[in-house]
């Protein structure tokens, strides 16, 4: 016997990242000249970058600041 569908109440609010809204905190994740993600640290955002460039070399991978509207070049890993 199947269950019954429940729906909740309120639906879960999503986490949209829009290209018509500017960012004015924190740091973005820039993959191939996109933003994809929005991280409240440099840390978090720089370990990501370093995640992904180890997976896909091929990639173009930079981390955005937002607070000095900046583009940081990824560092050479120790």
């Amino acid at each position: 016997m199947k269950k019954p569908l429940t729906i909740p109440d309120e639906p879960q609010p999503r986490n949209v990242t829009r290209a018509d809204l500017v960012m004015t905190e924190g740091y973005g994740l820039q993959v191939d000249g996109r933003m994809k993600t929005v991280f409240p640290t440099f840390e978090a955002a720089q370990k990501r970058a370093r995640d992904l460039k180890a997976e896909f070399p091929m990639l173009q991978v930079k981390v955005y600041d937002a607070a000095e509207k900046k583009l940081l070049e990824l560092s050479p890993t120790e």
